[in-house]
């Protein structure tokens, strides 16, 4: 199980630098450009930010560490019942 949370972990780091990658790159990217399409991506870094994609980040993390322990769990309580018949 630790083996899990450990992926888990690495794929919670792998997903944050993502999102800062995504937020430099948009801000840059926003910054060189002018009219309208800064307008667009500043809305997308918006989106990426607080508000959006990295809002969701700490419901991730709480779904997936549950699961994980329910999946734990429920494998061992079936190698119990399998190991005394």
């Amino acid at each position: 199980m630790f083996d899990n949370l450990v992926a888990l972990g690495y794929g919670i780091i792998v997903f944050a630098i993502l999102i800062g990658v995504g937020s430099v790159v948009l801000y840059n990217f926003g910054e060189a450009t002018g009219g309208d399409a800064n307008t667009n991506v500043q809305y997308l870094l918006g989106q990426m930010g607080q508000s959006g994609l990295a809002g969701w980040t700490p419901a991730i993390i709480a779904i997936s560490v549950g699961l994980l322990f329910l999946g734990a769990f429920m494998i061992n309580k079936g190698g119990k019942s399998r190991g005394r018949r």
